[in-house]
């Protein structure tokens, strides 16, 4: 699984944060408690010997007896310390370090298995950074609603649904395949595409979903020497999964075909996946741009056509009507 590195140390540090608002919660309730109730703080002392004299009886060479007395005792300092705690009005867990995550003591990881505290947060990190935090909130496979569409629309765009979702599952093993999502607007490629990102970056993966002109806007930054344009790029090229939407409402000329050409290239030579919506058709494609992005459009992704009746005017009239 590739994470977004930004995403990963956002996430590590925020997990470093918490372990150490643990540490400090704990070190206050201790000075308390050492201040407060002298006996309990003896008890607390004593339990936390309990690892330290098991090394000891080991390299001594003791046997399980040994052990097994260590145990007892801190077993019995243990209940007598929650005792001393619960009858003073505290919880009987206040000299626990405790952390938001108790598989993973907050550092992410169980042994070598990245813990679901961790991967949850990268998830949520993910859709932020991904562009879809909004989006993701309505739109899924789940609320795609296919009574919009009538007849052969219907068969054509419930084929499109089956497609995509099975890529979007399979996304570990199909990386590398890339769809161009083409056809008037208002019939769901938003809301597909969305979809598909909202199932691969739960499975592990980097997504960015971004505007033709905010792509376009990156790279002109990055010629001219914008802050953080270089990263914006980079994380054009390298994401597992790239969404570019609206293609064909950016401003066409040399400079722009290039950056497209470039970026749809790079892709490709990697095995990264790409997905492109658009409202062209497929001959307004290839009169809009140069035969080497038409070419790649259509020989290296997989076109799915949208028609029917745009989606968003029919919610109105169910609304209104």
């Amino acid at each position: 699984m590739a994470y977004n590195k930004e995403d990963v140390k956002k996430v590590t540090d925020e997990l470093a944060a918490r372990r150490e608002r643990a540490k400090s919660d704990w070190e206050a309730h201790v000075s308390e408690i050492r201040t407060m109730l002298p006996d309990a703080y003896e008890l607390e002392i004593k339990i936390n010997r309990a690892g330290p004299r098991m090394y000891e009886a080991a390299l001594r060479g003791e046997g399980d007896k040994a052990f097994e007395k260590i145990i007892e005792e801190t077993a019995a300092c243990t209940a007598k310390l929650r005792k001393i705690l619960t009858e003073n009005g505290y919880p009987e867990n206040y000299l626990d370090v405790n952390y938001s995550c108790e598989k993973c003591s907050d550092t992410g990881y169980c042994g070598i298995e990245m813990c679901s505290c961790m991967k949850e947060a990268l998830a949520k990190a993910s859709f932020e950074s991904s562009g879809l935090a909004t989006l993701a909130r309505t739109q899924s496979f789940e609320t795609f609603d296919l009574s919009f569409y009538e007849g052969r629309d219907r068969d054509r765009i419930a084929k499109n649904v089956q497609l995509l979702r099975e890529f979007a599952k399979d996304f570990d093993s199909r990386i590398g395949e890339n769809w161009l999502l083409f056809g008037p607007t208002g019939l769901g490629k938003t809301h597909l595409s969305t979809s598909i990102a909202v199932e691969v970056i739960k499975s592990g993966h980097s997504v960015v979903y971004e505007s033709v002109n905010r792509v376009i806007s990156a790279f002109e930054d990055k010629r001219f020497g914008g802050d953080y344009s270089g990263d914006r790029v980079r994380k054009y090229s390298d994401c597992d999964l790239l969404i570019i939407d609206d293609l064909g409402t950016e401003v066409t000329n040399q400079f722009t075909v290039s950056c497209l050409y470039s970026l749809i290239n790079e892709r490709l030579v990697k095995n990264l996946s790409t997905i492109i919506n658009t409202n062209l058709g497929q001959g307004e494609i290839r009169d809009r741009y140069t035969d080497r992005i038409a070419s790649r459009l259509f020989g290296e992704y997989m076109p799915l056509g949208f028609s029917g009746r745009d989606v968003r005017q029919q919610k109105i009239e169910r609304q209104f009507g």
